[in-house]
């Protein structure tokens, strides 16, 4: 089904682009078109007009319809579901253990002591240049 609606859209789509290159230019774009054309008459004009419109509204309803398919057989979830308990030394401590700095100083004391790394050297400043 969704399918075939796809494909009826995708000719509404061409067929709605094909109509509206087809119409005749009211002027002021640059100077260009607004002289006589494939359909100049106002029985044409009426008629093109009056396609655009059709189609455009089958382009809005192939598209509603789209977009209702798509989402038919989902199932309403919620962004909480998703959401995992946080868990590990990244949790945070409850509230009653003391404050921040005490909690901070706990946690820094029962992570693995690891092998102390030689600190880059910090190169010096360079000379300013001299002026002559």
């Amino acid at each position: 089904m969704q399918t075939v609606l796809i494909v009826i859209h995708l000719m509404v789509v061409i067929a709605l682009v094909g109509v509206v290159l087809l119409q005749r230019s009211e002027g002021g774009a640059l100077g260009i078109g607004g002289g006589g054309g494939f359909m100049t008459g106002r029985g044409q004009t009426n008629a093109l007009t009056r396609a655009t419109a059709i189609l455009g509204a089958i382009f809005f309803f192939t598209s509603i319809a789209l977009t209702v398919l798509a989402n038919w057989g989902r199932a309403p979830t919620s962004i909480l579901d998703r959401v995992a308990p946080a868990s590990g030394p990244s949790a945070p401590a409850p509230a009653n253990n003391g404050n921040l700095l005490e909690q901070l100083q706990r946690m820094d004391q029962r992570a693995p002591a690891s092998p102390a790394a030689p600190t880059p050297a910090v190169p010096a400043a360079p000379e300013p240049p001299r002026s002559q």
